[in-house]
């Protein structure tokens, strides 16, 4: 009997854990009866009751499991460890709360078992602000533009994962994993399901202007070159400019000394146009660096806490074999 792993990141989501994890166990036993289960939790240090609810859903169900990190780890590495840690022959990750559809399951199930090793949601509509989702689009579109690999719109991470695509990910070893970009560049051929968006069914969303930020200039960082271009490029077109100003304004004071004062403002505000250019590009260049340092110094995914209901066989699964 094949096993289907679910992995659910949570942070915070009280309101959400156990609602999410009945309907999730509902649509498999109803939905798919000839496949075995395990719905993976990983608890990216909540301060809410979302942990001693975890503990009591893992205490009635032993198919369910649980990962609590020592500290939050970000909204990119506690996911992609979840994931190696399941031991199903695929993975389904989805969100707490709820918007990923759970009727997406069989949905996925059914496209692996037609032979697609990934099948991703992407979202066509949303329910939430559609300020954010324009601006999501519009990021979409420029990052796939500039991006020298595939990018996917409006991919957020919930799909299926076949097996032998985990192991792609066991394999990478990296540090700062962004699985939107490594779907597109590493892996199989695969099935995109659409859906809409719905609202969260409870609590307030975590992410804001800087998880947003962090998301986009990893991305950026990863798959694009196009920004260090840029900044050559305006670096020597402003040169090119300033050097034709120059020579102008000299040809113009030699011809007319007396009469045309050279004066100090457009000196003035031409160095402060390219001081702030300058500005600009020193932190783009600031944010590759800061990408760079991260792989360079090779830290952990995750540094777990405690984990719950995983047997001793399932972590050397998980684990992979030893080198």
């Amino acid at each position: 009997m094949k096993k289907i792993s679910v992995l659910i990141p949570c942070y915070n989501e009280e309101e959400n854990v156990v609602p999410i994890s009945k309907a999730v166990i509902d649509t498999i036993t109803t939905e798919l009866p000839a496949y075995d289960y395990e719905l993976v939790f990983i608890d990216n240090d909540s301060q809410d009751n979302t942990r001693p609810l975890l503990r009591g859903l893992c205490a009635e169900n032993p198919k369910i499991k649980a990962i609590f990190n020592a500290k939050n780890f970000g909204q990119f590495n506690s996911p992609y460890y979840g994931m190696l840690q399941c031991i199903g022959d695929c993975v389904i990750s989805m969100v707490a709360d709820f918007q990923d559809p759970v009727e997406l399951i069989p949905k996925y199930v059914h496209e692996w078992e037609n032979g697609y090793k990934i099948v991703i949601g992407i979202k066509t509509t949303s329910r939430e602000n559609k300020f954010m989702y324009w601006l999501r689009s519009l990021y979409y579109k420029m990052i796939k533009k500039f991006s020298n690999v595939e990018q996917i719109e409006h991919f957020t991470g919930s799909g299926l994962y076949d097996r032998d695509f985990i192991e792609v990910l066991r394999d990478l070893k990296d540090p700062t994993p962004f699985l939107r970009g490594i779907v597109a560049e590493l892996g199989y051929k695969r099935k995109e399901i659409p859906y809409e968006q719905p609202k969260r069914r409870a609590g307030k969303t975590h992410n804001n202007f800087y998880t947003l930020y962090d998301a986009a200039m990893l991305s950026v960082t990863s798959y694009t070159k196009v920004a260090l271009r840029v900044a050559t490029f305006i670096g020597a077109i402003c040169s090119g400019i300033s050097f034709l100003v120059a020579i102008i304004y000299l040809i113009m004071k030699l011809i007319w000394w007396d009469r045309f004062p050279a004066g100090i403002a457009p000196m003035l505000i031409g160095l402060l146009f390219l001081g702030s250019i300058q500005i600009l590009f020193v932190g783009l260049v600031g944010e590759y660096v800061l990408s760079i340092n991260q792989r360079v110094m090779n830290r952990p995914l995750v540094v777990e806490e405690e984990r719950i209901n995983f047997a001793q066989e399932d972590k050397k699964t998980a684990d992979g074999p030893k080198e």
